[in-house]
Order: C-alpha cells, then structure tokens, then sequence
C-alpha cells in the first residue's frame, strides 16, 4: 500500500521561504498523481498544488500562484514544494496525497494521504 510521509514543517516569519517534502513507499512514485494540499483551523481541507506522472506538469490554487512550485523527482521517489514569501494565511497542516487515477490533479480524487506537517507563518 501507498504511504506518504511529509517533513519540512516549522514555524516562520511572513516574507520567509519553506521547502517541504513528501517520501513515498510502498509503490514507485512514478505511476502516482501527486498532490499538496491543507487545511487551517474552521477551514475546509483545500488543494495547493498537485503535478502529474509522465509530463511533470504542474497545476497550482489560485492562492499560491507565483510563491509555490511543486516539483518530483521519481528516481528518489519524493514530491517537493518551494513556498516562497509565506504569509500569515498560509498557516496551516500541509499534506500530501496521491492516486493512481488519471486526470487533472486539482480535480482528481485522491486515495492516499499522509499525516501532514504543521507550516505556521507569523506576522
């Protein structure tokens, strides 16, 4: 079975940069949808970025445009994401998930999520 484990998560100053990463066992990554998503306290869980199989392409919230780039690297069998400029807003549990389904990864259902890692910004 699909596992994934999230690191990289910690407290930071608004403007600062984090660089979190999800470890996938079980199964290469390589045949995986992967995505980032999370959810703040009273909040509904939201998707933040997700990046497909073959093509790497990348497709990201409206809300990390410009600041977030998820990237993979297969070989590791890992699933980055660069947050840059973060801001108070972003503070929330960050998980990671991932599917075997084909599609648009803001859209797909996911079917493996890991435990998350607490990113808190401060003002």
């Amino acid at each position: 079975q699909v596992q994934l484990v999230e690191s990289g998560g910690r407290l930071v100053q608004a403007g600062d940069s984090l660089r979190l990463s999800c470890a996938v066992t079980g199964r290469t990554s390589s045949g995986l949808v992967m995505g980032w998503f999370r959810q703040a306290p009273g909040k509904e869980r939201e998707f933040v970025a997700g990046i497909r199989r073959i093509t790497s392409r990348t497709v990201y919230a409206d809300s990390v445009k410009d600041r977030f780039t998820i990237s993979r690297d297969n070989a590791k069998n890992t699933v980055d994401m660069q947050m840059n400029n973060l801001q108070p807003e972003d503070t929330a549990v960050y998980i990671c998930a991932a599917t075997f389904r084909f599609g648009d990864p803001s859209s797909l259902t996911y079917d493996y999520w890991g435990q998350g890692t607490q990113v808190t910004v401060s003002s």
